[in-house]
């Protein structure tokens, strides 16, 4: 929901300058929404609004995927995930190169030796195309690769995709600890209120789960 607000706060910030010449573009209207956080709690709780979020499958298993990935490697699967016998962190986020996504992206690589030391492999899911996800993890020199799910039909399979009228869907920032097994043993659905401390929570939640916390 605050996912929602958020981005419909954007908008209409965006609309004191609208014409009927000039439209928000996607990516605009993504950096603008990425920077409008703090006035979320100015927004009345019952706010009327045209989006609309798909819910988070619960725990169990993982729905099965095969997408394009940044590594010049053809496209990646569940199935080749779980054959490496790796937990998986799986998230998924709105837009590349937006500030909050960047500091998640960063934050992540950041603790990544942190997060192989138990056993897990990271890849974000955004619908960007392979070229702008690409071009973000080299300009971000990222430890790990993402995924472009263009259509968002992965995010809807996820409960994790997001739709603005007039701007399409998106994939709404939630993340999915997937087990070696392949099932969905927790999922972050509040991760944009806390994008900072984000990466430190996955960690303490999968050593939670691996009983070693």
């Amino acid at each position: 929901m605050k996912t929602i607000l958020l981005l419909l706060l954007s908008f209409l910030l965006s609309c004191s300058s609208y014409t009927p010449s000039s439209r928000l573009s996607r990516s605009k209207f993504l950096k603008t929404a990425s920077s409008s956080a703090a006035i979320l709690t100015l927004l009345p709780p019952l706010f009327p609004s045209p989006a609309s979020a798909s819910s988070a499958i619960p725990v169990g298993p993982a729905p099965p995927f095969s997408l394009p990935n940044t590594r010049d490697s053809g496209t990646t699967t569940l199935t080749s995930l779980l054959a490496t016998k790796k937990w998986t962190i799986l998230y998924f986020y709105p837009g590349a190169f937006t500030s909050g996504c960047t500091l998640e992206a960063r934050n992540f690589s950041r603790d990544y030796d942190e997060i192989k030391n138990l056993n897990a492999q990271v890849v974000g899911v955004s619908v960007d195309s392979v070229e702008k996800n690409k071009q973000f993890c080299e300009s971000e020199n990222l430890s790990f690769y993402m995924l472009s799910d263009a259509g968002g039909n992965v995010s809807k399979a996820y409960g994790s995709s997001l739709s603005i009228p007039g701007f399409g869907t998106f994939s709404n920032r939630q993340t999915y600890l997937i087990d070696p097994e392949g099932k969905i043993q927790w999922v972050f659905t509040d991760v944009e209120s806390h994008v900072a401390r984000h990466s430190g929570e996955v960690i303490d939640k999968l050593k939670e789960l691996q009983g070693k916390a």
